[in-house]
């Protein structure tokens, strides 16, 4: 996992449009990137909505959001068409970017250990530093969470 307070490690990925996207697109923003499960689970659908219904807020504060899963691109179109998604929904199915920052380890489930995304989130300043991490995410309290850093980190 990148250390706080450094520069946020650089990638390319494609979107669910098969969009290109790089963190250097948003140089001089706000980027919330946030590494999720899987596309149309219970949790991660919480946390997606959760943004969705709070962007305007993301907007205002000038912040791109950015979500990222090892699913596919055609998996990620099927679930920001279904729940109307207003951010990118980048695809790392090679697992490079999740690995690159520590969003891919050991889990347990069900009495099983797999290897799999831990829900993680970089929030990114405009120069491209990483201000905050977010581990071990609760869907259901880290847009909250995130809006409220924003706003005292931006002095808004």
């Amino acid at each position: 996992m990148p250390p706080l307070n450094s520069s946020a490690p650089s990638f390319i990925l494609p979107d669910q449009d098969r969009v290109s996207r790089s963190l250097a697109d948003y140089k001089g923003k706000w980027v919330l990137l946030y590494f999720y499960p899987k596309d149309d689970t219970p949790g991660c659908t919480k946390q997606a909505l959760d943004i969705k219904y709070s962007f305007p807020d993301f907007t205002k504060l000038n912040i791109q959001v950015l979500g990222v899963s090892v699913d596919s691109i055609e998996s990620h179109k099927r679930f920001a068409t279904k729940y109307g998604l207003p951010f990118p929904l980048l695809a790392d199915t090679e697992k490079t970017v999740v690995k690159l920052y520590g969003a891919w380890g050991a889990k347990k489930g069900n009495g099983d250990e797999y290897d799999g995304i831990i829900r993680t989130s970089f929030l990114i300043d405009h120069k491209g530093n990483i201000v905050k991490i977010y581990e071990k995410v609760q869907p259901e309290r880290h847009t909250d969470d995130v809006l409220r850093d924003l706003k005292i980190l931006t002095g808004e």
